[in-house]
């Protein structure tokens, strides 16, 4: 073993070394004007600057780095562009509660302008936790070009895409039923209302006519509600009520009185065939109020309040106090009809989880008609594809069921809505500040307070971050970028209008690949969440086992398409994994000449070399394709399997006596060269998993003048190819049946519980050629891997006379028990395990025999005892077959 390396791979003096080089020698820029390169461009989901890093961050930026450092060593000009996005409603939420924390004071008590210096400098304080992260992660993005979505050039094209859409048609403004939360006090976008399935109550309700002495009964979820009634419909078919579609009806608990009108979207079946109609607070009412002609009354506050269109008594209410008062009035008056129990789906604010309400509001809007066709004809056509294929169906479903996207929000923090009001009516949608009213010539200009959904900027992400609406070389180079790897619960947010604005805005897709991560859980199969304080903090997880052994765990847990289950004891598997390559280094390091000398060296290669280099290459065609296709955790099996049970289980242990003074030149030589090809090689192979571990293990190599002639980091090295002639199907097959024969040979000492140390005798009938020549080309290294003393090959019938045996591939393997057990012991040791069995097997055979026993047991436990029936039998012969062998 070399003094050089540590008995233990210690990751915390290895990592900040080289995330120091690498950033010294630039190893991860990007080069706009390279030549010789074909570009490719990766653009990290921004994660919010209010953010620290989760395990999900881990997984879905491991995934980023591996692709990215894949396609550096094929030789791509890579750019992985990072970022991060001013997340409008998490920030000034989290701003606002350190100032009231802190201060005591709102938001309105400093003022805007005020307000918002307090929000930047928390950004230039917290905002660059996660960025920081993400380094001791590995990520190999292009650290200078880093982004922000309120830079002053980002925000220059927030405001071009603002102005054209307008331009065009596509944004307006107008009043629609919204989503509201009086939490936030914002507008919300159908994908931040957040649907929940909740067990609630349908109140029936009694509405008297205004004529006579009849009534009709409607049902509501929202009781309170009803004060903002306008109408109530039946439909206009229903014999039941046509003949009092026109007249008017009472409503309860106010002075008001309502029309009943007919409409053709009343489900005659549901219900009382009767509802009510209530178009500020309800979309579908709203939709009916305009076809209608009816008022539009809104009764509530931004904070969910009731406000002064109700009755006094309950103005100021909170909805939920206020719907406790109303179906308390309406039970004293006699209207309360009956109440049932109602499972029914009820919006809740993706940031704050309280319950949203629908709310008649002045906003600003994008419609999405023009773009919904090629996206569609994008996805069938293959020039857009999804991995896994089956978040296609969820885009189409969305695609084809989507409302105009509501793009204000009544916060401060964010990218201003580029549009000034005069008194006049004019409205003036512009890059920077109007001077005066195209109209009137008011100099008198507001802007509007509103800001921009936080999407409206990220949708813009992969050409606003390569210097859009400006033509830069950057630009031209990188765009469209290649592929995304993000998670697909924002497939909706994100990738569908990235789709739509790359379309609408460069004539192209923004990429041609989405893969989406898979979700993080705990073992319990929960998402990972700080509220359940069942997340590991990853940097906690980085210190304690090493972050190449966390990056290894959470890709081999994450099957394409499946959750990850993830606890911080699995990442014992990557500190394992990362030993063994040490210790692979440390075994084989020491051992190697200078790359000169073995390059000059005579070499004769053996058997188990042929075969290694063979499934070597085969590795290296493997993982290449999986990593083509997305298939990250099976090219970090390939990788594994490869590592761990050919190289080290088996070849090593192979060529060990190869390595001795007194082996032949010729042959030890080949021995080292194959050593430093897969050393080398398996470092490459491995270093967008596990790029600290590799890049140390490489530098040792070129201490030793391996490598190539540059001398460069292993960053920016060449991806192994594979060498097509030296894939090596039959020497395959001829180790595939050696491995087969070690295996039966261990197994056979292992039953007859024979030491290490007592090594015997080992004789094969075999009479196929080929496999008499692989066991006599192989012998040493058999004999070496299964404690063999002597291998006598036979071809008639000759066996030891007291021998435990096997049959496999076509051949039979007799082990010599002579001198190797004491035969008297094993023969009363077998003896009592036959009389063990056979007492096993009656007693179950005696339950089976029971009738009730089978009539009456499940149908699996029954199938159970049967089968330890032919467990049983079997053993019995093999026992019977070892002592008749004595």
């Amino acid at each position: 073993m070399s003094d050089e390396l540590s008995k233990a791979y210690n990751p915390a003096e290895v990592e900040p070394k080289w995330a120091a080089l690498w950033d010294e020698k630039g190893c991860f820029k990007s080069d706009e004007t390279a030549k010789n390169k074909p570009p490719f461009c990766v653009l990290i989901p921004p994660p919010n600057v209010t953010g620290v890093l989760t395990l999900g961050h881990v997984l879905n930026n491991t995934l980023q780095d591996v692709l990215v450092r894949f396609k550096r060593m094929q030789g791509f000009n890579t750019l992985w562009l990072p970022g991060t996005d001013h997340a409008g409603i998490a920030t000034q939420n989290r701003v606002e509660k350190t100032l009231q924390a802190e201060e005591k004071k709102t938001r309105h008590d400093l003022g805007r302008e005020e307000f918002l210096k307090r929000v930047w400098a928390w950004k230039e304080k917290y905002g660059f936790t996660i960025i920081q992260q993400l380094k001791r992660l590995g990520a190999s993005c292009d650290w200078d070009r880093l982004c922000f979505t309120m830079d002053e050039n980002y925000s220059d094209a927030v405001k071009e895409c603002f102005v054209r859409l307008h331009e065009k048609g596509h944004i307006y403004r107008g009043s629609r039923i919204i989503n509201w939360c009086p939490r936030c006090r914002t507008a919300l976008s159908d994908e931040e209302n957040i649907h929940q399935d909740k067990k609630g109550k349908l109140w029936h309700l009694r509405y008297d006519l205004e004529e006579g002495s009849g009534f009709l009964v409607v049902a509501t979820t929202r009781p309170e509600t009803m004060l903002g009634d306008t109408a109530v419909a039946v439909h206009p078919e229903d014999e039941r009520y046509g003949h009092l579609i026109g007249k008017m009806i009472k409503l309860p608990l106010t002075d008001r009185i309502i029309p009943i009108i007919g409409d053709v979207l009343v489900e005659k079946e549901f219900g009382t065939g009767c509802v009510k109609v209530t178009p500020a607070h309800d979309p579908n009412d709203f939709a009916m109020g305009e076809r209608n002609n009816l008022p539009k009354l809104i009764i509530m506050n931004a904070d969910g309040t009731m406000n002064d269109v109700v009755p006094e008594k309950y103005r100021k209410l909170d909805r939920f106090a206020c719907r406790k008062a109303v179906i308390a009035d309406l039970e004293a008056e006699g209207r309360l009809v009956k109440i049932d129990e109602h499972a029914h789906s009820v919006g809740h604010c993706e940031r704050c989880s309280t319950v949203t309400e629908p709310f008649l509001s002045l906003q600003w809007f994008v419609k999405y008609d023009s773009w919904i066709k090629p996206a569609l004809a994008a996805l069938e056509s293959g020039e857009l594809k999804f991995y896994p294929e089956k978040w296609e169906k969820t885009f189409v479903h969305w695609l084809t069921n989507i409302r105009d996207w509501c793009i204000s929000r009544q916060l401060w923090w964010g990218h201003r809505v580029p549009a000034w009001y005069c008194d006049c009516g004019e409205v003036i949608v512009a890059r920077t500040a109007p001077t005066e009213c195209p109209d009137c010539g008011s100099k008198t200009l507001r802007q509007d307070e509103d800001v921009l959904d936080t999407w409206f900027s990220s949708w813009l992400w992969p050409f606003a971050t390569l210097g859009w609406p400006k033509e830069t070389l950057l630009l031209k180079t990188f765009y469209p970028t290649q592929t995304l790897i993000t998670a697909a619960d924002i497939i909706f947010f994100w990738v569908a209008r990235m789709v739509f604005a790359g379309t609408e805005f460069m004539g192209k897709l923004p990429f041609s690949k989405v893969y989406f991560n898979s979700i993080v859980r705990d073992m319990q199969g929960r998402k990972m969440s700080k509220s359940l304080g069942n997340s590991p903090d990853p940097i906690a997880v980085m210190d304690q086992y090493g972050t190449d052994a966390l990056r290894y765990t959470i890709v081999n847990l994450a099957p394409e398409g499946q959750d990850v289950l993830f606890s911080t004891e699995k990442c014992e598997l990557g500190r394992h994994f990362a030993n063994k390559i040490w210790n692979t280094a440390r075994f084989t390091l020491p051992h190697l000449l200078p790359a000169a000398e073995l390059a000059r060296a005579d070499k004769t290669m053996f058997l188990e070399d042929r075969w290694i280099l063979s499934r070597f290459n085969r590795t290296i065609r493997d993982m290449t394709g999986q990593l083509e296709r997305f298939r990250f955790n099976e090219a970090l099996a390939s990788a594994y399997v490869f590592i761990w049970n050919e190289f080290c289980d088996w070849y090593i242990e192979m060529v060990k006596g190869r390595l001795t003074p007194e082996t032949p030149d010729a042959s030890r030589h080949a021995a080292l060269d194959t050593l430093h090809q897969l050393l080398f090689g398996t470092t490459r192979l491995l270093h967008p998993f596990m790029p600290f571990i590799t890049e140390e293990i490489h530098a040792l190599l070129r201490a030793k003048g391996y490598g190539d002639e540059q001398g460069r980091p292993l960053i920016i090295s060449d991806w192994p190819k594979c060498h097509e002639a030296a894939l090596d199907e039959t020497v395959e097959s001829a180790f595939a049946f050696v491995q087969e024969v070690v295996s039966v040979i261990r197994n056979l000492r292992a039953e007859k519980n024979i030491p290490p140390s007592k090594k015997g005798e080992v004789w094969i009938r075999v009479e196929e050629v080929k496999k008499h020549q692989w066991l006599t080309e192989l012998d040493e290294s058999i004999r070496t891997l299964s404690k063999t003393e002597k291998l006598v090959l036979v071809q008639d019938d000759k066996r030891p006379a007291a021998a435990a045996s096997a049959v496999v591939s076509g051949i039979t393997i007799f082990l010599n028990l002579e001198g190797l057990i004491d035969k008297e012991a094993e023969k009363q040791r077998l003896c009592k395990e036959i009389e063990k069995a056979e007492g096993f097997l009656q007693s179950v055979q005696k339950k089976l025999s029971n009738e009730k026993f089978v009539a009456s047991a499940p149908t699996d436990v029954v199938d159970k005892e049967r089968a330890k029936v032919r467990d049983a039998e079997d053993k019995i012969i093999k026992l019977k077959e070892s002592l008749n062998a004595l």
